[in-house]
């Protein structure tokens, strides 16, 4: 089996190498080829460009990135023409992935596209342009299912590979010790985690590093955490954490550990927030972006709330401080709240507490039997009888 594949960020090279581990397990000459980053490449596949070269934030970021990223899809697009994969499977990064999953599509590839666009969100009109490039979605929610057979688009729930991990996850003594400090019994370890983008970073850090430093002065009880999701950012924050004296402790990566080891959580609004809950820690979520990119947002959203864990429970529980309401006071305000009211505290990780039950399932072995069914690789007739 050959399988284009594109990743654009480190939770789409997550389920990639997840989806990639699968693929082999039953088709262990499988060829994967696309854009990948670490986890993919370790797990089997080439990629074609470096995976973080897209990985960009917003509509102004973008537009100065945009020669770059165009010329790395129109590489992956020659190469995909000319391979000719039995599969394209596009993950996530939907502005670059749909239009390279159109042009495949038309060429006669199947295409799917794996992890939804938040087209229940915001932009629902983007419903048009997906039917015309995919020829199955992947979705990692319930709900989401719901809306695409709405649609009337070929559409299979795998559930959320994160939820596995989060339940089989274990504090490594390695991890333990390089926070032996933060988890010392007589403290309560807050959890920073400010984004996986340099502009994600840029903009919340330096409130988040802030609000901290004015809560350890107030409770010496506390203390605080940031995994740096890369080297890059590594450096970046090391240089905030300086400037503002802040008394964070700095890792290089271990973002998992740090989650489910905190006694609470402060993060951008993304994937981070989804670990959070299920790992039932609760938190407080952050959003900023430039004025272009809100003003846009502000004109086609269809939901109240922008973090996954509001979407998830009923009613929603965690507080989102967006845009001009992202300040240390309003950080300081909710933070406090949590770290105070026990009662506030005890209602939103009940509530979380429920979501990873919901997402369990084997996600990888059903979007491999989603895929045959749509390439006709179901090769028993019991492997028929799930398409």
């Amino acid at each position: 089996m050959r399988v284009g594949i594109v990743a654009g960020e480190k939770s789409g090279d997550y389920l990639g190498a997840q989806l990639i581990e699968a693929i082999l397990a039953k088709y262990p000459d499988a060829e994967f080829v696309g854009l990948a980053g670490p986890q993919m490449i370790a797990a089997g596949a080439v990629s074609l460009a470096e995976m973080d070269k897209i990985s960009i934030m917003g509509i102004t970021a973008a537009l100065k990135g945009l020669p770059q990223i165009l010329s790395i899809r129109k590489t992956i697009k020659r190469h995909m023409l000319d391979w000719k994969p039995d599969v394209f499977v596009g993950i996530d990064v939907p502005d670059f992935n749909l239009g390279l999953e159109k042009n495949l599509k038309q060429a006669g590839i199947p295409t799917v596209h794996y992890v939804s666009p938040t087209v229940w969100a915001w932009r629902s009109k983007r419903i048009v342009k997906i039917r015309k490039a995919i020829d199955l979605m992947l979705t990692l929610f319930p709900f989401e299912k719901e809306f695409y057979e709405k649609h009337r688009t070929r559409v299979a729930y795998v559930g959320h590979p994160l939820a596995h991990e989060v339940v089989n996850w274990r504090l490594s003594e390695n991890v333990r010790s390089l926070m032996q400090d933060e988890l010392s019994p007589n403290k309560r370890m807050i959890a920073i985690l400010p984004g996986s983008r340099t502009s994600e970073v840029t903009r919340l850090a330096p409130v988040m590093l802030k609000a901290a430093k004015i809560m350890k002065e107030n409770d010496h009880s506390l203390s605080f955490v940031i995994p740096a999701a890369n080297k890059k950012l590594e450096k970046i924050l090391a240089e905030m954490i300086h400037e503002h004296q802040a008394p964070v402790k700095l890792l290089s990566g271990f973002s998992r550990d740090v989650l489910g080891s905190c006694y609470a959580a402060v993060l951008a609004s993304g994937t981070a927030a989804l670990e959070a809950a299920l790992f039932a820690k609760p938190m407080v979520v952050m959003y900023k972006v430039a004025k272009l990119e809100e003003w846009y947002a502000s004109r086609t959203m269809l939901v109240k709330h922008f973090s996954m864990p509001n979407h998830l429970t009923d009613p929603p529980v965690v507080p989102e401080l967006i845009q001009e309401e992202a300040t240390v006071d309003s950080l300081l305000n909710e933070l406090g709240s949590l770290l105070t009211d026990r009662a506030q505290y005890s209602i939103q990780k009940r509530a979380l507490a429920e979501i990873a039950p919901k997402l369990l399932e084997d996600s990888g072995k059903l979007a491999l039997e989603a895929i045959e069914c749509l390439i006709g690789g179901a090769e028993s007739a019991q492997d028929r009888d799930v398409c």
